[in-house]
């Protein structure tokens, strides 16, 4: 099986219904990183989301390296982020905006990428100024599409409608966190903005509304739904050593080790693994999705393209994320 696709606004090409997260790939490992992305775009996954800050700058350089060599450019959808905060000072600026996507487009010796995503918000600086960059970069044919990734949706809105009163192009596409687990804490400190839960309701009513594209990452919660975990551990997770302290900030509760439990027990019936369900419980969201998956090699791509092919009911949905009882 190969990914389906989709489309993202202002972006020609088609956009693979799962996206290959970057974080692994990296030029010290350089022909690991190669054959992985060879196997992802063999099965389909064409679209490729990194990040300015990933290994340093490492993980775009890889990716560069591996265009370079493949000659395959237009045939993959590369979204990158940038204007991530660092230590000094928060970045979400026209200025870094620029000078990031420029550090960017060097690294991976392209004229342009497909879409470009503020890594986090900075909710004192206004949309106006931010909206305008985008579009200026746009119109120099340094991107194609734009978005943001960790913005709550009334900061995308108020952005869309400041683009809108002016004849501007807007967000199209956004990377919040998404998966089956509710983030109960901040994977990396502040700042992190999730879609899970009961609290975020209201998040995905406006997404569904909408439209808007959405690139969810750490659908498996950093390893929560890996099968590694088991609900067995909710005691002593931290002793397994299977998960990271991010995962383990954000994702190992009470709550979610409930969720994990009835995951298993649809995977011993159904006969998928426990990542399969999980993949498939953010697939099946009445959602524009395009979930980011952190595949290590050829034989995850795979486990994670069957998940496409489970088709949870709303019943079923409800019952995973503890809205119900009973399926």
């Amino acid at each position: 099986m190969t990914s389906p696709t989709g489309r993202i606004p202002g972006i020609e090409k088609p956009v693979s219904r799962l996206v290959l997260g970057s974080m692994i790939i990296h030029t010290d490992r350089l022909e690991e990183s190669m054959r992985l992305l060879d196997d992802a775009f063999a099965l389909g996954i064409t679209t490729i989301d990194t990040a300015h800050i990933y290994g340093g700058g490492n993980s775009e350089r890889a990716i560069g390296q591996w265009l370079a060599a493949r000659g395959n450019r237009e045939q993959v959808v590369i979204v990158s982020k940038g204007c991530h905060h660092n230590g000094d000072r928060k970045r979400v600026t026209p200025f870094d905006l620029r000078a990031d996507l420029h550090d960017s487009l060097a690294r991976l010796k392209t004229t342009y990428v497909d879409a470009y995503l503020l890594h986090r918000d900075d909710p004192s600086q206004p949309v106006g100024p931010i909206v305008e960059a985008f579009n200026e970069l746009r119109t120099e044919g340094k991107l194609r599409a734009f978005g943001v990734s960790n913005w709550r949706h009334d900061r995308i809105q108020e952005a869309n409608d400041y683009a809108a009163a002016r004849g501007l192009a807007g967000f199209t596409l956004s990377s919040p966190h998404y998966s089956l687990a509710d983030q109960v804490g901040d994977p990396w400190g502040a700042g992190c903005v999730a879609l899970s839960g009961p609290r975020e309701t209201e998040a995905r009513e406006w997404y569904q509304r909408t439209g808007m594209v959405v690139f969810p990452y750490s659908s498996m919660a950093r390893g929560f739904f890996s099968g590694r975990l088991k609900s067995t551990d909710r005691n002593r997770f931290a002793e397994t050593g299977v998960v990271d302290a991010a995962c383990q900030r954000a994702y190992c509760f009470d709550v979610n080790f409930q969720r994990l439990e009835r995951v298993e027990q649809l995977a011993a019936e159904t006969g998928h693994t426990v990542p399969q369900i999980a993949l498939a419980y953010v697939l099946c969201q009445p959602l524009n999705i395009h979930p980011l998956v952190g595949a290590a090699n050829r034989g995850e791509i795979e486990s994670c393209l069957s998940a496409l092919e489970l088709d949870l009911t709303p019943e079923t949905l409800a019952w995973l994320d503890l809205r119900r009882d009973s399926r």
